[in-house]
């Protein structure tokens, strides 16, 4: 089947020459970064995790969010979801992977990075995190390879396949939940510490998720003959609404705990981001952005004759991508470090070889992504099912 990536039209060869290119440009930074150092990064000792790790949460989150088409379709017997499940588990191998990769970046010496496996530390969140991101990307390959050679055979998915199918659902969970326990196991980083900060995530990962794989659907629509289904795209767009309402609900509640109680370590992370502090204010305007996008995309989405709208509805999917990102990478994330546990103020902001090296991820991750699509809608097509 791989063949069926090598056959294309001109559009098809020109989407990924250029990913390609991107990726190369980022590959040729990160090589830079191997030579100097992380120095060349805008991080600091107070801001140890910067746009490296932003880009792993978001997309741990991206990759969790497959279970919103598995569930449905395998416990549930919804069989509007029938194409949509393997699109779904492609989009989450694409997703584990570059999570895989912007952790290797985001280590001083990558070179060492097997020392997790060699040399674990039980006690550690993050080799628990590396065992459930590993797991889980060799799940959706099982799964999602499988499905497809079903389909080119013209069959049905063999039975063996079916508890690797199950073990997926709860796997997809743990992914992010033990991500979030990497950030509220932390005492000192008052942002983070909350009990529902799991939540958080998954609800975040549930809207923006399923948001991403319906923009990524429309753009296979569009040049394709490939017809995910009215039905489909209707489920999936409450999925998305109920998802994004409850991610703001969660982050309310943290203002409620804030300001209400009156922490000051906590209240100065969240007057930092939304506010400014003590003259530093660099991410006010994003994280500004970000809940202008939510909450729009979250009022348009609770109206049916909106949501319903199918060619207004990927612009809502776009707010939700966008104002997520933003929310859970850089404010998140950036937030958590600033004040600092002394309470001075370090700010951050990437620099261009950083920036330039998660673009070339991120364009590996879409070319993963162009290269899985162009074999399941060939094979599609080859069977005759569009």
């Amino acid at each position: 089947m791989f063949e069926k990536a090598l056959v294309g039209s001109k559009k098809y060869y020109a989407l990924v020459f250029f990913l390609a290119s991107l990726f190369l440009i980022g590959l040729i930074c990160f090589i830079y970064q191997m030579k100097v150092g992380l120095g060349i990064t805008g991080m600091s000792r107070d801001v140890s995790w910067g746009f490296y790790i932003a880009q792993f949460t978001y997309l741990v989150g991206i990759a969790a969010s497959g279970v919103m088409v598995v569930l449905p379709y395998y416990l549930h017997n919804y069989k509007e979801y029938a194409r949509l499940v393997i699109f779904g588990e492609f989009m989450a191998i694409a997703a584990v992977i570059m999570c895989i990769l912007f952790i290797l970046v985001d280590i001083g010496q990558t070179h060492r990075v097997m020392n997790v496996a060699l040399h674990p530390t039980p006690n550690s969140v993050m080799f628990y995190d590396m065992i459930v991101l590993c797991g889980y990307l060799m799940l959706n390959i099982i799964c999602g390879w499988t499905a497809l050679s079903a389909m080119y055979k013209g069959t049905k998915y063999p039975k063996w396949v079916k508890p690797f199918i199950y073990l997926s659902i709860p796997w997809a969970f743990s992914i992010h939940t033990v991500t979030a326990f990497l950030y509220a196991g932390m005492p000192d980083r008052h942002l983070w510490l909350t009990a529902v900060m799991a939540p958080r995530f998954l609800a975040s990962a549930f809207c923006s998720g399923p948001a991403l794989l319906l923009i990524l659907l429309y753009i296979v629509k569009t040049f394709t003959k490939f017809d995910p289904g009215e039905k489909a795209i209707k489920a999936l767009a409450k999925t998305i609404t109920y998802a994004l309402i409850a991610n703001l609900f969660l982050f309310g509640c943290e203002l409620f705990t804030a300001f209400y109680s009156g922490i000051p370590a906590h209240q100065h992370s969240l007057i930092y981001l939304f506010a400014g502090l003590e003259g530093h204010n660099k991410l006010v305007p994003w994280m500004w952005t970000a809940y202008a996008c939510m909450v729009i995309a979250a009022i348009l989405l609770v109206i049916p004759q909106v949501r319903n709208n199918l060619q207004l509805l990927p612009f809502l999917c776009l707010l939700v991508v966008i104002g997520t990102w933003i929310d859970k990478g850089m404010g998140l994330v950036i937030g958590g470090f600033i004040p600092n546990p002394l309470h001075e103020i370090t700010e951050y902001m990437p620099t261009l070889p950083e920036v330039m090296i998660s673009v070339g991820i991120w364009a590996l991750g879409f070319l993963i992504v162009t290269v899985l699509y162009k074999m399941v809608i060939s094979v599609m097509e080859s069977r005759r099912l569009i």
